[in-house]
């Protein structure tokens, strides 16, 4: 049986790999989606000794199937954001402490206590609509700031402009977690020169203004919020775990959680550090669900297993991750 002190305590890659490998094999064993796919592909759980060998399930099955690994009650269902007439993928959670375990102690190994800071959310497409896994964690994370002046805003940018100059200049650790294209809109409306601030961006125009390429949107940022970098989050309806870019757009993954670079030619082939392929992602706070994904995501790994999104694939869908088209 793995718990979750297994996943949230792993220290090496060698324990990931040992916990990776135990989360295929129950999941294998009680994911009938996961493991229909893994018979299609006549894999042979006992042959498979190490994470490269492990199948990725395509994405898209969070949209047509029910994505399960046991018989527990559905606690919440996340939902993903998507234009009319596209089908939203949906992640049925049965265990829901495993969420806030994972984005609580991820935010804590990259940021430190989230008490030290006022939590500011500009993310209204997400709050425009239910099931948003992102609007769950930041709701949560702006209570545990434990501080009165966090909160949402929606189309509100008046007081948030005041609120953020206001913080800023009273010297305290500001957290301004925000949509792209909302982010955009904040600051043709106000230039900033914050010290004290943190922008983090979650990604996504909504269909609101054109995708840019990451150099191009975070110089904007910079410029209008008059900061020296702009950090971003990683994550989507289908995981439980996030990566974070402290700045660049170089991401770096919690220790439970990893990425694969494959060949976008061949599925089963993983490229070396720096060549850019298709992002699979291994997140096994997703134990309930399935922990091995292949995303439609653009991106390249570096040695220190770091990483760099890219773009997506032609013709999928524009999802409210943090993609750039190149």
């Amino acid at each position: 049986m793995i718990t979750s002190e297994d996943i949230f305590t792993i220290s090496s890659q060698k324990q990931f790999e040992k916990i990776a490998l135990k989360v295929f094999r129950f999941q294998y064993d009680n994911n009938l989606v996961y493991n229909q796919f893994c018979e299609l592909l006549k894999i042979n759980v006992r042959e498979v000794k190490s994470i490269q060998q492990i199948p990725f399930l395509p994405i898209q099955f969070f949209k047509t199937h029910d994505v399960v690994s046991n018989v527990n009650p559905i606690r919440e269902t996340f939902t993903s954001s998507g234009t009319t007439g596209i089908i939203t993928s949906k992640h049925l959670v049965t265990d829901v402490t495993l969420y806030q375990e994972s984005y609580r102690k991820a935010f804590a190994s990259f940021y430190g206590n989230i008490e030290d800071f006022v939590v500011l959310a500009l993310l209204p497409t997400y709050l425009e609509r239910e099931g948003s896994s992102l609007i769950y964690m930041v709701k949560d994370l702006i209570e545990l700031s434990n501080n009165n002046k966090s909160g949402f805003y929606l189309h509100n940018y008046n007081e948030l402009i005041e609120k953020l100059i206001a913080l800023d200049s009273s010297v305290k650790n500001v957290l301004l977690i925000g949509v792209t294209y909302a982010l955009l809109d904040l600051i043709e409306q106000q230039k900033f020169q914050l010290k004290n601030t943190i922008i983090m961006e979650t990604g996504g125009m909504k269909g609101k203004r054109k995708e840019l390429i990451r150099e191009e949107l975070h110089q904007s940022l910079c410029n209008g919020f008059g900061v020296s970098s702009i950090h971003s989050e990683y994550g989507m309806t289908e995981l439980l775990s996030q990566a974070y870019s402290l700045g660049n757009g170089i991401f770096e993954c919690p220790n439970w959680m990893t990425i694969l670079i494959r060949d976008t030619e061949d599925a089963l082939t993983y490229l070396q550090p720096g060549k850019t392929g298709g992002i699979n992602v291994i997140d096994l706070a997703n134990i309930n669900s399935c922990s091995f994904i292949s995303t439609q995501d653009l991106g390249k790994k570096y040695p220190n297993n770091s990483f760099e999104v890219l773009g997506r694939f032609d013709n999928s869908d524009i999802r409210g991750c943090n993609l750039m088209v190149v």
